[in-house]
């Protein structure tokens, strides 16, 4: 396997930023052909990189360091009034984990997801084979965690495991389903999970001060950032 000092790292030349409008970004990106296990997985993760389908990343950014990478310690975290409220709400959902697949229930949930929350997004419209390259391929560490009530699809957590905890790559939920906040409800459940794997973070990937479709990461107290390549708990 490859080490950490051994792995070869690349550069996008600089693109559109997706987040701020008007900016330039360059992702750094790990050698997509080195054998990358679980456990520099884990270290590329403990140092604020990324996974898309198969690629591990983070931003590279010259003149910017809007995306800070952001993680929620599962065993100091505490809940808000709302927070048990939305976990009360739901209270008749179930969570099963089960193994990445492309199916037609998933991708259906999928491009509704996608169609009704980022229409003005670069996952617009939504792509059967974008979704299977995006979600379903990359990593043995990623599971789904599907979220029902009764068989009844609701949401579904694409989620990897670490060594040090749960990494959130992306959830996507019943965008009619607004009163039962199917998002933060995703969220708390992998808090949940992480604790009963006894795993110490749930990694919410960046958060970007300027970007109001990220401001919902700052709600899950106690939070930590990676800054300076250290992390720093974000006072309440």
């Amino acid at each position: 396997m490859t080490s950490l000092s051994e792995l070869r790292f690349f550069t996008t030349p600089a693109h559109d930023c997706s987040y701020l409008e008007g900016r330039q970004a360059i992702t750094l990106f790990a050698d997509p052909l080195a054998r990358i296990d679980k456990k520099l997985y884990s270290a590329l993760s403990e140092v604020g990189f990324r996974r898309s389908g198969n690629h591990i990343y983070r931003p590279y950014c010259q003149n910017c360091s809007a995306c800070i990478p952001v993680r929620v310690p599962v065993n100091r975290f505490s809940y808000s009034r709302r927070q048990r409220r939305i976990m009360k709400k739901n209270a008749d959902v179930s969570m099963r984990v089960v193994a990445p697949q492309a199916t037609d229930e998933y991708f259906s949930l999928y491009e509704r997801y996608i169609t009704a929350r980022h229409h003005d997004g670069d996952m617009y419209p939504a792509d059967p084979d974008q979704f299977e390259s995006f979600l379903v391929d990359g990593r043995p560490e990623a599971m789904f965690y599907e979220f029902r009530l009764g068989e009844e699809l609701l949401a579904v957590a694409v989620v990897d495991e670490l060594v040090d905890g749960l990494s959130a790559i992306y959830t996507f939920f019943d965008p009619d389903r607004t009163t039962r906040s199917l998002g933060v409800f995703a969220v708390l459940s992998l808090i949940e999970a992480a604790k009963s794997k006894s795993l110490s973070h749930l990694y919410l990937g960046y958060w970007i001060k300027q970007c109001q479709k990220m401001s919902y990461k700052m709600d899950y107290k106690p939070i930590e950032m990676f800054i300076s390549n250290h992390w720093i708990p974000v006072a309440d």
